[in-house]
C-alpha cells in the first residue's frame, strides 16, 4: 500500500475509534434483540426484520449516539489525554475541524433519516442530539447530574422504538429500570477510574468533590437497588430461561460490591468496568432466551 492509502485507513481507524464502533454495533443489537423479543413481542420476526421504520430508528439512532461520542471526544480531549493517552494520541490522528466537520453531518444525516418516519421522529433525535451536546458541554462537569444524564442517553433510544410499537407491558418498564441502574453504577466506576484527569481538568464528579469513600457506598447502593428489578423480573414475569441470566446478575453484584471496597487502584477500577460491560453484552444476547419456542415458531 502507498503512504496515502496508509494514512488514509489509519484516519478511518481513528475515526471508528472516536464514534466507538464496538459500542455502537452491541447497541443496535440491544434495540434489535429488544424490539423482537420485547417490545414487539406478539409480531412475527420477520415483519419485524422488514419493518423499514424500524431500521431508519435504529439508524437514526446510531448516527446521533456517533455523532455525541465526536463532540464528547472533542470536550473532553484534555482530560482523556491523562487518563487514556493511547487511545486519545489516536483518536488525534484526525484533527479536530475534521471531527466537527463529521459531527454536523451525522446530526444532519440523522435528523433526514428520521424524516422518513414522521415528524414526531425528527422531534424526538433534534432534541436527543441537543441533549447529547448540552451533556458534553455543560453537564458533565456538574456533581451527580453528570450520572443521571449519562443514564438518562443511553436508555432514549430504546424509548423511540417502545414508542414506537406503542407497548404498555410493565415488564418493559423493569428491564429499563435495570439497565438504568446498570449503566448508572458503570457512569460511576468509569469517573473512579478517570479520578486523576477529572481532577487535574476540575470536572465535578461524585469522587472528585465528595470523596472515593462515599462514591463507593453510592455505587453499592446502586447494586443493591439494581438486584431489585432483577428479583422482580424473575419472580413476577414470564422471561424463560433468561431467568438464569438475572438470577446469576444477582450475585455477580453481591461478588461486585465486595470487589469494590477491595479495589485501590485505576487498573481495579478498569477490572470493574470491563466486568459490567461484559454483563451488558451477556444481558443483550440473553434476550433471545425469554421464550426459544416462541422464536422457532416465529420464525417459521
Amino acid at each position: 500500500m502507498s503512504t496515502e492509502t496508509n494514512k488514509f485507513f489509519l484516519k478511518l481507524f481513528s475515526l471508528f475509534s472516536v464514534v466507538r464502533g464496538y459500542n455502537l454495533l452491541v447497541l443496535a443489537l440491544a434495540i434489535y434483540f429488544a424490539s423482537i423479543f420485547i417490545m414487539a413481542h406478539d409480531i412475527p420476526v420477520k415483519d419485524v426484520l422488514f419493518d423499514l421504520n424500524l431500521h431508519l430508528l435504529v439508524l437514526s439512532s446510531l448516527l446521533a449516539i456517533a455523532s455525541g461520542y465526536i463532540i464528547n471526544n472533542f470536550y473532553d480531549s484534555e482530560k482523556d489525554l491523562i487518563n487514556r493517552p493511547a487511545k486519545t494520541l489516536l483518536d488525534n490522528y484526525v484533527s479536530q475541524n475534521t471531527k466537527l466537520g463529521v459531527y454536523f453531518g451525522l446530526n444532519f444525516l440523522s435528523v433526514i433519516v428520521a424524516s422518513y418516519v414522521s415528524f414526531k421522529a425528527v422531534l424526538f433525535f433534534s432534541g436527543y442530539i441537543f441533549l447529547l451536546w448540552i451533556y458534553s458541554h455543560k453537564l458533565k462537569r456538574k456533581v451527580g447530574i453528570a450520572t443521571l444524564m449519562a443514564s438518562m442517553l443511553a436508555v432514549l433510544p430504546f424509548f423511540i422504538v417502545f414508542v414506537y410499537y406503542k407497548n404498555l407491558d410493565l415488564v418493559i418498564f423493569v428491564h429499563a429500570l435495570y439497565l438504568f441502574l446498570l449503566v448508572s453504577i458503570r457512569e460511576l466506576i468509569k469517573d473512579l477510574e478517570n479520578l486523576r484527569g477529572d481532577f487535574v481538568q476540575e470536572y465535578q464528579t461524585l469522587p472528585v468533590v465528595y470523596g472515593m469513600r462515599l462514591t463507593k457506598k453510592i455505587i453499592s447502593v446502586l447494586c443493591v437497588s439494581l438486584i431489585v428489578p432483577a428479583l422482580v423480573l424473575i419472580s413476577l414475569f414470564d422471561i424463560g430461561y433468561m431467568t438464569y441470566y438475572f438470577a446469576t446478575s444477582v450475585l455477580f453484584f453481591i461478588f461486585f460490591i465486595l470487589k469494590l471496597w477491595q479495589s485501590r487502584t485505576k487498573k481495579h477500577y478498569v477490572l470493574l468496568h470491563n466486568l459490567l460491560k461484559l454483563v451488558i453484552v451477556i444481558g443483550i444476547f440473553s434476550i433471545v432466551l425469554i421464550d426459544l419456542q416462541q422464536v422457532v415458531d416465529r420464525i417459521f
